[in-house]
């Protein structure tokens, strides 16, 4: 006996209200659970962005002088502290910088290519760094050369210099030329003096990693710039391969046995870069932890309520089944019953999730700048619905093919 169509939707108008909560519930978690997919593939694409850096061996001391120095006395203080770090036995190399890549802070310039131009041609991360910058990070230069330590000029408050050089990211270089004939080329950065690049790293993220900045995601490049603050100074130290935690442990106690004047906070002063890359995402990766739980607690909740109104359902059709089955039906017939049921009203409910679907997510992009989300996540989240629906009915389903023919007899 095949499974007729007709006599299904006849039984479903009867239970139109049922029939309508449980397509209502698929739609509805249907578009969130797409749109929840999306969103945690965004995240985690996020997360997992190249720095550029070599991570395993760089950290970061945040340094505070215990007085306030001129210009020329930090510079002799930075000095001293990097020839320090650059003779232990664990230390590759040392440079202060203003920043470093998913610092989340920092310095961030419009970037034009004439200096009259008023509608800036994108955006750039900017690190101040010496000679050193570029191999302490353990950035991949593709083009041109470093930075000479004769190009490199000290930097005080409230001084503001537009070096006559820089080292830019590929992605920058693309941004601004194209062409792929960027270097020896000049470009402006929020100044009427012009800056020519002279090398091109491969990777170099930006500090921020906000959502606002995804536009300019690479973007970066670096001033032969040497910050002489009076207050203090930022460390960029990388370490020999493998003795990372040897250096975080002697750096610290070498740069006070070199001056006890100075502070270096114990939970921030001093960072791995592991653990700036997870501060730097912590949100990112709440946000996914977030929408996979509201995807699973929403999936839960719709197959237990198509387990409650199936298994209600046939409960008051015992009798019904008792008859089809006195009848010649076979327990496949009555299985196949259900499950064609319940295909029907997932189809139906999938229906109308699709513009939900749609509909939530123009509403994200508008709102929090998300992308459009491809096609591919609506037909995941349709097949994971699908499936949870057969799942679902498959054990009321089961147990109604069981309802043995003597049930027929059974007063109502």
């Amino acid at each position: 006996m095949s499974v007729q169509i007709h006599p299904i939707l006849t039984a479903l108008r009867r239970h139109k209200a049922g029939t309508l909560l449980i397509a209502l519930q698929i739609a509805l978690t249907l578009a969130i659970v797409c749109n929840a997919l999306f969103i945690i593939h965004q995240r985690l694409s996020h997360i997992s962005e190249a720095s550029g850096v070599d991570e395993e061996n760089v950290f970061v001391i945040s340094n505070l002088w215990g007085e306030e120095y001129s210009p020329d006395e930090a510079a002799a203080k930075i000095k001293e502290d990097l020839a320090t770090l650059r003779q232990l036995p664990s230390v590759q190399d040392a440079t202060p910088s203003n920043s470093y890549p998913l610092s989340t802070s920092g310095w961030d310039n419009f970037i034009t290519l004439t200096p009259e131009q008023v509608k800036p041609t994108t955006d750039a991360s900017v690190y101040a760094g010496d000679e050193h910058f570029v191999r302490t990070l353990g950035l991949k230069l593709i083009a041109g050369r470093d930075f000479r330590a004769d190009e490199v000029v000290n930097l005080g408050k409230r001084q503001n210099i537009t070096p006559a050089v820089t080292i830019v990211s590929k992605t920058l270089a693309s941004k601004l030329f194209p062409h792929g004939d960027a270097l020896g080329k000049a470009f402006y950065s929020m100044s009427s003096t012009p800056t020519t690049i002279i090398g091109i790293v491969e990777t170099l993220h930006r500090e921020d990693v906000d959502t606002w900045s995804a536009p300019y995601t690479g973007e970066s490049l670096i001033w032969p710039i040497r910050l002489v603050g009076p207050v203090g100074v930022r460390y960029l130290v990388r370490s020999k391969p493998g003795q990372l935690d040897a250096a975080m442990h002697e750096a610290p106690k070498a740069l006070y046995a070199e001056n006890r004047m100075r502070m270096i906070d114990p939970k921030d002063g001093l960072l791995s870069f592991a653990e700036v890359r997870r501060r730097a995402f912590e949100r990112d990766r709440g946000m996914a932890v977030l929408m996979g739980i509201i995807s699973v607690v929403l999936l839960a909740i719709t197959g237990a309520g198509i387990v409650g109104l199936t298994s209600f359902w046939v409960g008051q059709r015992r009798r019904q089944i008792g008859v089809r089955r006195a009848l010649g039906a076979t327990h496949r017939d009555i299985l196949n019953y259900f499950l064609t049921e319940n295909l029907l009203i997932s189809l139906g409910g999938i229906a109308i999730g699709i513009l939900l679907t749609f509909g939530l997510n123009m509403w994200l992009v508008t709102r929090f700048e998300l992308k459009l989300m491809p096609l591919t996540y609506v037909l995941t989240g349709m097949v994971i619905l699908l499936l949870l629906g057969q799942g679902a009915v498959f054990a009321p389903a089961l147990r109604a093919s069981r309802v043995p023919p003597v049930e027929a007899t059974r007063p109502v």
